[in-house]
């Protein structure tokens, strides 16, 4: 059996600052709809910086940087990845819906598309909303979305932690937009 060396921070080309800013971006857009968890959030900007997320929008009650829980987990993304405040998750739909971005509620829904079967249309950006640890994306913005995708589960339990929902629909949407 060959071994495995764990590779050294200093071998891993990672970007700077700079060049990540001047990077092509992956075409996804997250908004993060009242989420509670400073930790959560800072979860979600790493993850977004590991994938080259184009923007993630904070909405309603999410907090913003520069908080030290969030940076905790964000780990230096908040410096790296854009991000912008907004007061009201369905204004924002809505705003983004007249620049032609898609728009999808991760969420259990009547007539929601399991994630393993739904493919981005190519070239279009997508906005992907990610909702509150209690209460889930609002009903309203469901509503307002073009298409909720459902992370399939086949356990006893119904939902995962908003941070590893992040993981799971941006790596694999990630994959496939590359």
């Amino acid at each position: 059996m060959k071994k495995n060396r764990k590779l050294k921070n200093s071998e891993l080309d990672r970007k700077t600052v700079a060049e990540f800013k001047a990077a092509e971006k992956t075409p996804l857009i997250i908004i993060l709809d009242n989420i509670r968890s400073l930790n959560n959030i800072g979860s979600v900007f790493r993850t977004a910086d590991a994938f080259l997320i184009k923007k993630v929008y904070l909405c309603g009650i999410t907090a913003t940087p520069p908080h030290k829980d969030i940076h905790k987990t964000a780990l230096g993304s908040t410096e790296t990845v854009d991000w912008e405040y907004r007061e009201d998750t369905l204004v924002l739909v809505e705003e983004l819906k007249a620049k032609h971005i898609q728009i999808a509620s991760i969420e259990q829904t009547e007539n929601a598309v399991q994630l393993d079967k739904f493919h981005p249309e190519n070239n279009q950006t997508l906005a992907i909303i990610f909702g509150n640890e209690v209460k889930g994306v609002q009903q309203d913005v469901v509503s307002a979305s073009n298409i909720a995708i459902e992370i399939p589960q086949y356990g006893s339990k119904h939902s995962l932690n908003i941070s590893v929902s992040a993981g799971v629909v941006l790596w694999d949407l990630f994959c496939k937009t590359r």
